[in-house]
C-alpha cells in the first residue's frame, strides 16, 4: 500500500514538473512537433488555411495560440469555430469595420481563452452583444482601430461580459474627433461595463485633453496602472482620490507646462499610509519660469516616485534647459512690481496733465476775464515804477 502511495506521489510530482517545463519558454527540452503546414490544418476549414493554430511561446509561457495576423479577413466568421483549447487569440491586421453579435458563436465554449488581441483591424463599431463566452478573458487588446465616437454607433455595455478582465488596451483605438466626444464615450463605457476587476488601462495616443466627468475612472476600483501618455492633458482633469489602489500614472508626452499645486497635493494624498505611487512626466513642454518652482521643490520632498526625473527638461523660447530651481523669484517678482508701479505713475501723471489742459481750454473765456484785470494792474504798476525811477535819476 505504501509503495502504491509513494509511486502515486512521485507520479504527481513528475507530472507537475513536466507541466511547468512545458509551460516554460526557457525550457530547452521543449520541442514543438508542429510545422507551418500542420498548424494551418489544425485550425480547421473555417480558417481557410490562413491562420496558425499551435502550442507556442506567448508572454513567457507555452500556450495554445490561434494566430491570424494580416490574413485578409473582412469578417469574423472563422472566430465562431475557434478550437476549444484556444488560450490566446491574435486576430490583427485585417479589415473588419464592424463586429457583429456573437463573434465567438452561440455555443458555450472556450473555457481556456485568456487573451484576445484584435488590434489594427480598422474596427469602427462593436455591437453590444459582440462578445459572449469571454468570462475567463483577462486581457483585451483593441489598439489602433477606428472606433466611432458617434453616439448612434456607440454601445456603452460593449465590455460588460468581460467579468474577469484585468487589462484593457485602447491605445489610439478611436477615430479622430472632438475631445469632448471621446471623453463622453469613455465615461459611458466605464460606467456601464462593470470592469470591477480591471488593474491596467491603456489610453495612450487618443488626443485626450479633458474628461466630461471628473469621476470617469471611479468605476474601476481595482485599477493599479493608468496609462495616459501621448495625449493633450495640461492638468489632472479627473479624480484620482477614488483610485485607492493606483500605483502608476503615466503622463508622458502630454501638454503640461507646469503642475498645479492642487494636483501635487492630490498625488501626495495618494502616497500616504505606506502606499507607493509612481508618476512619469517625461517629454512634457515645461516652461522655465518661477511657476515651475513648486513642482521642483515638491519632487525633492514628496514620497511619490517621479520616474525619469533626471531626464525632465524645460523650455525657454527655443532653448532647452535641464530642470533646476529658478533663484530669486521673490526679488524678480518685487522688481516686476516696482516696474509696474513706475509705469502706472507715469501714466496717471500724463492723464492728470491732459485733464488739466482740457479743463483750461474749456474754461478759457472765464479765465481770460479774470486774468486780464490782474495783468492790467501789474502793467500799470510797472509803468509807475519806471516813471518814478526816471525822476529820481534826473534829480541826481
Amino acid at each position: 500500500m505504501k509503495t502504491v502511495v509513494l509511486c502515486s506521489a512521485l507520479l504527481l510530482i513528475s507530472t507537475s514538473i513536466a507541466d511547468r517545463s512545458i509551460n516554460d519558454c526557457n525550457d530547452p527540452n521543449f520541442h514543438s512537433l508542429e510545422t507551418s503546414e500542420s498548424s494551418r490544418i489544425e485550425c480547421g476549414p473555417a480558417f481557410k488555411n490562413r491562420c496558425h493554430c499551435s502550442r507556442t511561446c506567448y508572454d513567457g509561457h507555452h500556450q495554445y495560440v490561434v494566430n491570424c495576423t494580416n490574413t485578409g479577413f473582412h469578417d469574423t466568421s472563422p472566430l465562431a469555430h475557434l478550437p476549444n483549447d484556444t488560450q490566446v487569440l491574435i486576430f490583427t491586421g485585417n479589415e473588419l469595420q464592424e463586429l457583429p453579435w456573437n463573434v465567438f458563436g452561440t455555443l458555450d465554449s472556450l473555457p481556456y481563452l485568456k487573451v484576445i488581441d484584435m488590434s489594427n483591424n480598422k474596427i469602427r463599431e462593436i455591437r453590444g452583444k459582440a462578445y459572449h463566452h469571454v468570462q475567463h478573458v483577462e486581457r483585451l487588446i483593441l489598439d489602433f482601430n477606428e472606433l466611432s465616437l458617434d453616439p448612434a454607433r456607440s454601445h456603452p455595455r460593449v465590455f460588460s461580459n468581460f467579468v474577469s478582465l484585468l487589462e484593457l488596451h485602447l491605445t489610439d483605438a478611436f477615430e479622430d474627433g472632438p475631445p469632448r466626444n471621446l471623453a463622453s464615450t469613455l465615461h459611458d463605457i466605464f460606467v456601464n461595463s462593470n470592469l470591477t476587476q480591471l488593474i491596467k488601462l491603456h489610453l495612450e495616443q487618443n488626443e485626450i485633453s479633458e474628461f466630461r466627468d471628473a469621476n470617469v475612472f471611479c468605476d474601476l476600483p481595482k485599477l493599479l496602472d493608468l496609462h495616459l501618455g501621448d495625449n493633450a492633458l495640461s492638468a489632472l482633469h479627473f479624480n484620482l482620490s477614488c483610485l485607492h489602489k493606483l500605483r502608476f500614472l503615466d503622463l508622458r508626452r502630454n501638454k503640461f507646462t507646469r503642475v498645479l499645486e492642487r494636483d501635487l497635493h492630490i498625488m501626495d494624498n495618494l502616497a500616504k499610509h505606506d502606499r507607493s505611487l509612481t508618476v512619469d512626466f517625461a517629454g512634457n513642454p515645461f516652461e522655465c519660469s518661477c511657476k515651475l518652482n513648486p513642482f521642483i521643490k515638491w519632487m525633492k520632498k514628496t514620497r511619490v516616485f517621479v520616474r525619469n526625473q533626471a531626464s525632465l527638461q524645460c523650455y525657454e523660447g527655443n532653448v532647452t534647459h535641464d530642470f533646476h530651481e529658478t533663484k530669486n523669484c521673490a526679488l524678480k517678482l518685487l522688481a516686476s512690481t516696482r516696474r509696474g508701479t513706475t509705469v502706472m505713475l507715469c501714466f496717471l501723471s500724463m492723464l492728470l496733465i491732459a485733464l488739466v489742459c482740457t479743463l483750461v481750454y474749456l474754461q478759457r473765456t472765464k479765465l481770460q476775464k479774470k486774468i486780464e484785470p490782474v495783468l492790467d494792474s501789474v502793467s500799470k504798476r510797472v509803468r509807475y515804477t519806471s516813471i518814478a525811477n526816471g525822476d529820481v535819476r534826473e534829480d541826481v
